[in-house]
């Protein structure tokens, strides 16, 4: 699983710049949507029967080249919800024709102006490739994309960390549980879709699951790991397993046989409640064509939206296991009858 991860991870992938990771190949014949997601199909449906659509987002947060300054600095955007409190001084790369390292801009504390606590602006990200203007022009584009530089790392207590976990954690476990799947088929079609866009609206998953029209899906995303100034019920502690989604726009059924299922399988498990829409994946692939049914199973992180996110492994397994087990137990031949 950690070797998943870090090729997943250190494969830079902003919004529309998505590349399909060799892992999902190893499942079957890959299918790119215009909208730039991936998907193959494990278990080809039946006509008429179950089809179970398994979705995480393969998109990741980062910046977008918008101009080169008269002095050679490059202006950036946000592309996604970065966290700006951390964008001083990183260290990046502007994926141009080949690729540019360049580093965010940061102004000394000892010669800034005012409050030298506030966030830098999103209409103020500056990067520095070491260029003069005329080769800055030559060598980065508008529309280029930028990724932070960040190594993947094992931490103590068997965790780990990197840029992109989210979401390619989900990834790696929607990845793992089509592997699950096609060693041991169940009785129903299975699709897996690894798609773009999410950090910036959302439209590769529903414009992927229009295509696929799945009669099921669970999508698998990350969520808030218990840390310093958190709330509790709103968190889970890494290590803790899957955690399963309830909220009005998933369907109940599938919230509930998720956590008998984990139950019968004693895989580690929390529950996750959600008094709305759940702001992931799941929103837009429930109201696909004339309506999916839907559950919902997150893995936690810490340090969401930055490029030190950390999750544990284990739980991006249990994640796995439990997804194939709830597709083999509810989508049996035995349960079928």
């Amino acid at each position: 699983m950690n070797e998943l991860l870090r090729e997943l991870c250190l494969s830079p992938g902003i919004a529309e710049g998505e590349r399909a990771p060799d892992a999902l190949a190893a499942l079957g014949p890959v299918t790119r949507t215009p909208a730039g997601s991936f998907f193959c199909t494990v278990c080809p449906p039946k006509d008429g029967g179950p089809h179970i659509l398994l979705d995480a987002h393969l998109d990741e947060i980062g910046l977008i080249v918008t101009q080169v300054t008269d002095e050679g600095f490059i202006r950036a955007a946000a592309c996604g919800g970065i966290d700006r409190r951390l964008l001083p001084a990183s260290a990046v790369t502007i994926h141009a024709e080949e690729p540019v390292p360049a580093v965010v801009c940061s102004v000394p504390p000892h010669i800034q102006k005012g409050d030298t606590g506030k966030a830098m602006k999103a209409d103020a990200i500056l990067l520095d490739a070491g260029l003069d203007p005329a080769h800055a022009r030559e060598r980065v584009r508008p529309g280029d994309r930028v990724t932070f530089d960040a190594p993947f790392a094992s931490l103590l207590g068997g965790n780990v960390t990197c840029k992109a976990l989210d979401d390619r954690a989900g990834c790696a476990a929607v990845l793992r549980a089509g592997e699950l799947l096609a060693e041991n088929k169940p009785a129903c079609g299975v699709s897996v879709a690894l798609t773009s866009l999410e950090e910036t609206g959302g439209p590769g998953a529903g414009t992927a699951a229009y295509a696929l029209c799945p009669t099921h899906a669970i999508v698998v995303d990350v969520s808030f790991a218990r840390c310093e100034g958190a709330p509790k019920h709103v968190t889970a502690t890494l290590g803790s397993g899957a955690m399963i989604g309830i909220a009005p726009i998933l369907d109940r059924r599938m919230s509930d046989g998720l956590r008998a299922c984990a139950e019968k399988h004693g895989i580690a498990y929390t529950m996750e409640v959600m008094g709305g829409s759940t702001g992931t994946n799941a929103d837009a692939i429930a109201a696909s064509r004339a309506g999916v049914r839907t559950g919902m199973v997150s893995i936690p992180q810490k340090n969401m939206h930055t490029p030190v996110e950390i999750v544990c492994p284990d739980d991006v397994e249990a994640a796995a296991q439990l997804i194939a087990a709830y597709v083999r137990d509810t989508f049996s031949e035995e349960a079928g009858k």
